[in-house]
């Protein structure tokens, strides 16, 4: 019998890794209206909490590919696990909103933030040369599984026995059983078994710019691609992670769904978030990434500006399905073109750069809906904004640079192959 190569175990702990803390971080829409009231402050105080989250979290991404470098990406995961865990745990003592802006907002912002795809995609990066499209499109389901196992058992709990014991499982979740499982089992890189990446080893290549020199880590910011990568990214950040994932559960509440209405949207779009991303990660191997991002990010325009016209349970749910598959599905194709236009600049440092700007992006989107909410009593401005913002980043995505993909079609053998 073949033996099975490390790299799928990698594989399997980095998806836990964000199955666990990832859906930690995605719940934080479930608490808003528990907090609301049991603070007794107002949408947008309590939708700070998020977009405080969001910026402790993405200011911590450019500085994960160093800390991988120092510490491993064993030891970046884990304890990254224990800190989130820690973070919600302590939750349960809040007295005021602004105590809540500490434990969640800040120490529990830190863990999710090691514990994120920069960090996931190094490690895919590290252990897989064949398959790495499929591998990253696997990871990110990770996301996606956290919205379907941990999002709705969030939702369960705060119904039945309300938001401290919510907080408690979840906190339970990630120092019990994330923290030690990582710890244990994931490991840095191939050679610490004497093993060499799934696929083997490849060349690695310097992509071009435009001008025809040599990409750098003085000039990757000068390059065109990283911008048409990062803007749109931004976007992307701002209408899931942000609007989505922090605003669905309260507009369902404010259309007079019921709970069970609300966990089956947010199951539903968890489960073809899984079933979008898998896809992604699949074809981003064989298709041109280009026009997968530009495909995407046109269908989810499309989808945000629908919700404006959602008033009912079984829209709600169509849009669940429709929203899920392009949810996600971005994060491959994304990665995978920044891996490969950027081979010869320390990787993790472009990936840093990206989650940054999709963590301001999500940020934004977690706060500037609050905000029209509270003057406006309704989510609609929000949607259109957010469709406007998404056509903007199709327009970006058309002036991505096709260099990456001419570069795998000529080297069959480099290092996605």
């Amino acid at each position: 019998m073949k033996k099975i190569h490390y790299g799928w175990f990698i594989l399997f702990f980095s998806f836990f890794a964000l199955l666990t803390v990832q859906g930690a971080r995605l719940s934080f829409g479930a608490f808003i209206v528990p907090w609301e009231e049991y603070f007794g402050t107002s949408r947008g105080a309590i939708s700070f909490v998020g977009t405080l989250s969001f910026v402790v979290y993405g200011i911590t991404q450019p500085l994960i590919g160093k800390a991988i470098d120092k510490w491993g990406v064993r030891k970046v995961l884990s304890y990254s696990a224990l800190i989130a865990g820690t973070g919600v745990a302590l939750t349960l003592t809040a007295s005021t909103y602004l105590e809540l802006w500490l434990w969640f907002g800040i120490l529990a912002s830190i863990g999710f933030g090691g514990a994120s795809s920069v960090a996931a995609s190094v490690a895919v990066t590290r252990w897989f040369n064949r398959k790495r499209g499929l591998a990253l499109g696997m990871i990110t389901a990770g996301f996606g599984a956290g919205q379907f196992f941990i999002v709705p058992l969030a939702i369960v709990l705060i119904q039945t026995w309300g938001w401290p014991v919510a907080s408690l499982v979840l906190a339970g979740i990630l120092i019990v059983f994330a923290f030690p499982l990582l710890l244990i089992f994931l490991k840095d890189k191939p050679a610490d078994l004497g093993m060499e990446p799934y696929g083997g080893m490849s060349e690695k290549s310097s992509l071009n710019k435009g001008d025809g020199s040599v990409v750098t880590p003085v000039t990757y910011w000068k390059h065109r691609g990283f911008w048409c990568l990062l803007i749109p990214y931004f976007v992307c950040g701002f209408t899931t992670t942000g609007l989505m994932d922090t605003h669905l559960v309260p507009f369902a509440h404010n259309h007079g769904f019921s709970a069970a209405t609300a966990g089956a949207a947010v199951s539903l779009l968890a489960i073809f978030n899984i079933i979008g991303t898998l896809a992604s990660g699949h074809f981003a191997d064989y298709w041109n990434n280009r026009w997968m991002l530009f495909t995407l990010y046109a269908v989810r325009a499309i989808t945000v500006f629908l919700l404006v016209y959602t008033h009912q349970p079984q829209m709600l749910l169509v849009f669940s399905v429709l929203f899920g598959l392009v949810d996600f599905s971005t994060v491959a194709p994304t990665t995978l073109t920044a891996t490969r236009l950027f081979q010869s600049v320390n990787v993790g440092l472009v990936l840093g750069w990206l989650s940054f700007a999709h963590q301001v992006g999500s940020a934004l989107g977690a706060y500037i809906p609050g905000w029209l909410f509270d003057r406006t009593g309704s989510y609609e401005a929000a949607f259109v904004f957010s469709s406007i913002l998404l056509i903007g980043a199709v327009i970006l995505t058309y002036f991505l640079p096709d260099s990456a993909q001419r570069d795998r079609d000529k080297k069959p053998s480099a290092l996605t192959t």
